[in-house]
């Protein structure tokens, strides 16, 4: 591995606009392999945590998952570097190729020495690689086996990021909307389930120039920078009922119990809209993004990452809040935000000794740093679930604040169950049939199967 800080990020045009929470691999959207400059570091640093991290022998490489979060990787990996003396390189995967890269990379002679996986799915795909973790210093700051990988005892995997999503409302337009004349709603908190969501986004689309907006939806985009909203995120609440009428947390074969409520949503979010449903395979999450920022819908579904980006042109946290995705199930009322992880740090346990050293080192001081936590927290914006960050380094913004106001009203967190799914195949089949709906060139029965026959197949080939 050199031994020089390299910093190259996978891309042809950057899109503003991240998944990520998801760590599916669908992020903004990027093609090919440009360099990058290192931005300035952050000067100060706990003094103990310096200590901890000393210049050795061994080297890391980081294969990043979120291009969104790639310049602030690339601060740290410079003042490691700088303070210790050890090689940092951080790499980001190009959108929708993160597996594709990591299995490139980790063919190489100098490979990743840190990589990302999904969840349990996605461990399945790498378990073989990974180092176990159980008697690292990180492990020791983690909340609870809540936030890990386990294979037995064995620690395969630490989440380092917890992430929620819902319907990012603009208040100020909704407050706007409820003072006028004949009103469905006269105050946000009476939306609290679908019924009622769809009645207020029908009359705002109704009353859509009387309010001074283009839809009451921002864009579905389906193309690969914002379809994974809704193959993979909205496409968790029916996975997350079905589930949870059975108690279970994984299954070789889905029934889709609940794949009539799926479809009411997505009409919902293609008919109240900003633009035609004939115009989706075309919109970007950027244009999504953009027209939630400028005011120009009212509703956006994505979640906490968003932030950055929906307060780039003049919106404000007292514009912000966050509504959970009603779908009309029973209960719903009681439901709070989606929220969960799929974002496991994973050590590379073919790495030379003094990379594996190296490595963990470096996570032990990206997470009780000052210089660590405060990119993490401030910077990234991430909820972590690392005791280090309970002093003064818990990221806030209202998207955050209202996960945890419905936690603090008592309603139940929708669980990140998409991390069970079987595929990117069945992803991807799924997205298609999505559009082909919406477009008007397919029936929903090709939804249908390809969510549930499309489930046992794509099961059955990983499974084999």
């Amino acid at each position: 591995m050199k031994k020089k800080l390299v910093s190259v990020l996978l891309c042809a045009s950057m899109i503003s606009t991240v998944l990520v929470g998801c760590g599916s691999g669908e992020t903004s959207t990027t093609d090919n392999a440009a360099a990058t400059e290192d931005t300035a570091a952050e000067e100060t640093t706990d003094d103990a945590a310096t200590e901890t991290a000393t210049a050795g022998d061994g080297a890391v490489y980081y294969l990043n998952f979120k291009p969104e979060q790639d310049e602030q990787w690339q601060t740290l990996a410079k003042t490691y570097t700088e303070e210790t003396g050890t090689p940092v390189t951080v790499i980001t995967a190009a959108s929708g190729t993160y597996e594709q890269t990591l299995k490139s990379e980790i063919a190489k002679t100098e490979a990743p020495t840190l990589f990302q996986v999904n969840g349990p799915v996605g461990l399945a795909n790498w378990k073989d690689y990974c180092y176990d973790l159980k008697d690292s210093e990180l492990y020791t700051y983690v909340k609870s086996d809540d936030f890990v990988l386990k294979e037995g005892d064995a620690v395969d995997g630490i989440a380092y990021c917890i992430e929620t999503y819902g319907i990012i409302y603009n208040k100020t337009l909704l407050t706007d909307y409820c003072a006028l004349d004949g009103a469905v709603i006269s105050d946000a908190s009476e939306i609290n389930n679908f019924e009622t969501l769809k009645a207020v986004a029908d009359d705002i689309q109704a009353r859509k120039d009387e309010l001074g907006v283009a839809g009451a939806f921002a864009s579905a985009g389906m193309d690969s920078s914002s379809d994974w909203r809704f193959k993979t995120h909205l496409a968790n609440l029916p996975i997350y009922y079905e589930y949870k009428d059975k108690g279970i947390g994984s299954t070789d074969a889905i029934e889709g119990t609940y794949l009539d409520n799926y479809k009411q949503i997505w009409d919902l979010y293609i008919t109240d809209s900003t633009c035609a449903p004939a115009l989706l395979s075309s919109k970007t999450g950027e244009d999504a993004a953009a027209e939630f920022a400028t005011g120009m819908a009212v509703f956006y579904q994505n979640g906490t990452w968003a932030y950055g980006d929906i307060t780039s042109d003049g919106l404000t946290d007292d514009d912000l809040g966050m509504l959970p995705i009603y779908i009309g199930a029973e209960g719903e009322e009681n439901q709070g935000l989606c929220t969960g992880s799929e974002n496991y740090w994973c050590v590379n346990k073919n790495a030379s000794e003094a990379d594996i050293q190296a490595t963990l080192d470096f996570l032990a001081w990206v997470v009780t740093s000052d210089t660590g936590r405060n990119s993490l927290a401030n910077d990234m914006g991430f909820v972590t679930p690392f005791t280090t960050f309970d002093d003064g380094y818990k990221a806030s913004n209202p998207l955050i604040n209202a996960a945890d106001e419905y936690i603090a009203a008592g309603k139940t967190a929708v669980s990140w169950n998409f991390s069970s799914i079987p595929s990117e195949t069945w992803k991807d089949n799924v997205g298609n049939a999505l559009l082909e709906y919406a477009q008007g060139t397919g029936e929903w029965s090709a939804v249908e199967t390809a969510f549930v026959d499309g489930w046992k197949t794509e099961y059955e080939a990983a499974n084999q």
